[in-house]
């Protein structure tokens, strides 16, 4: 099997695996319980939150646990409008962000608040231009993803503060750091930050939320006041103290392991350009941190003249795993809403696939990914229509 869809998921990593089990078996208290099986919970969750918070940078604020990349962006959002609303009515996003963002957007639009959305180019680079338009004194939230999930483009996160104090915009940054944490320096000058535990090999279910100290947002969910009371619920210990882990090991040989991913990305791209005509890249090309940039770990390549989810159950066969796009909007009918923000035509969006790549895989598997690409782009054209 060779596994190119990391940016849906990733598989845990062995240690991840056995430290749950042995938080299901051995230390399964209650965090809240008095006596020492609780007490030792505690212990554990206290330790995963200072591994992630290390491995995130956060050294100015706190980071609070959560189900996921998912409640982490909607904790953001509905908290920082609720808690803002009176200083003001703008909310700035992108017209490429997650449909974790953009479905919290497009409901506090139906409750009134003015939501602009800006625009990204054919590589998915954001129009800083817009940006700048966009953030008045009147703006009480940015919310802005890091690296975009189906095309890898790096966003101009860094410049959000500076834009924001510079137009007096009363509000705060929520950057969606879900597909950049682990594979880049995050933003810390960023007021929020959302993370998830299954992109970086570990655990489903398991997020967090960074806010910075003296931001105070009112909680999501209510009830025993766990998680500082921003996150009621008893907390799913295994997966926080999984998730800690993975942050752990993740961050320890980022660098490397980048360098390496990202010179897979680039020898599969090349390997696939000199083998078929007619495809377009719709990643930026060249890799690195910079805004505008790709992050390695992501290439996406419209094969023109095919369509992407045929390409899919083919490349299933040979035991190939890639994706048309994200997970998370699979189920939904039409065309990736990315693709269609970057003014890609029909026929491109149609035969767009997603290579996703992860600290597992090896150059080897490219030399398989080539060929078998190759061949069922091939036969598709060969047995259909090329348009």
């Amino acid at each position: 099997m060779i596994y190119l869809d990391n940016s849906a998921t990733t598989k845990q990593y062995p240690q991840v695996t056995d430290i749950m089990v042995k938080h299901m078996t051995e230390t399964f208290g209650n965090p809240s319980s008095l006596y020492q099986l609780g007490v030792d919970s505690e212990k554990s969750m206290k330790k995963a939150r200072r591994q992630l918070q290390q491995a995130m940078g956060a050294a100015n604020g706190k980071v609070y646990f959560t189900s996921g990349g998912t409640e982490a962006d909607n904790m953001a959002i509905f908290g920082a409008a609720r808690a803002l609303r009176r200083r003001g009515n703008r909310i700035v996003t992108s017209k490429a962000e997650h449909p974790a963002v953009l479905e919290c957007c497009k409901t506090l639009a139906e409750q009134g608040f003015d939501v602009i959305y800006v625009d990204v180019d054919k590589k998915c680079r954001l129009d800083i231009g817009q940006l700048e338009a966009a953030i008045d004194d009147q703006t009480i939230l940015v919310t802005l993803m890091h690296v975009n999930n189906e095309t890898g483009t790096i966003m101009p996160v860094d410049r959000v503060k500076t834009i924001m104090k510079e137009k007096n915009a009363p509000g705060v940054f929520h950057c969606d750091a879900v597909q950049s944490f682990g594979k880049l320096p995050l933003c810390m000058e960023a007021d929020m930050i959302s993370v998830s535990g299954h992109k970086i090999h570990g655990p489903k279910g398991s997020g967090g939320l960074y806010i910075r100290d003296k931001l105070n947002i009112p909680a999501l969910l209510e009830g025993g006041g766990q998680e500082g009371g921003k996150r009621s619920g008893t907390e799913n210990v295994p997966a926080v103290v999984g998730f800690g882990l993975a942050a752990e090991l993740s961050a320890a040989e980022r660098v490397s392991d980048m360098e390496r991913i990202s010179s897979m990305r680039n020898y599969l791209m090349e390997g696939i350009c000199a083998n078929l005509d007619d495809v377009i890249v719709n990643s930026p090309q060249e890799t690195g941190e910079a805004a505008g940039s790709c992050c390695g770990s992501i290439l996406n390549i419209s094969f023109l003249g095919t369509r992407g989810e045929v390409l899919l159950h083919t490349l299933e066969q040979d035991g190939i795993f890639v994706s048309t796009g994200s997970a998370c909007s699979s189920n939904k009918k039409g065309g990736s809403h990315v693709l269609q923000a970057m003014g890609l035509s029909e026929r491109e969006i149609e035969g767009a696939l997603r290579f996703s790549f992860g600290r597992l895989n090896s150059l080897s598997e490219m030399d398989v990914v080539i060929d078998k690409v190759t061949a069922a782009v091939k036969r598709f054209r060969r047995l259909g229509s090329f348009r």
